[in-house]
């Protein structure tokens, strides 16, 4: 099994996550926000944020 899988599978850290008013916490693939680039501008209330994927392939939200 290669790295990038187990990573997949692992399980989520247990915590109480933040969840909507329906009660379900709601997932997006990052290929679906960034297909081949390697950052996209999110607005958030009036503010400007960039979603950066690192070459190591982590994410970071930056303001």
């Amino acid at each position: 099994m290669s790295k990038d899988i187990a990573l997949q599978t692992k399980p989520m850290p247990e915590r109480t996550p933040s969840v909507g008013e329906a009660g379900t916490l709601g997932q997006v693939d990052s290929t679906d926000l960034l297909g081949s680039r390697e950052a996209l501008m999110i607005r958030h209330q009036g503010e400007c944020y960039i979603l950066r994927k690192t070459r190591a392939g982590k994410l970071i939200l930056t303001k």
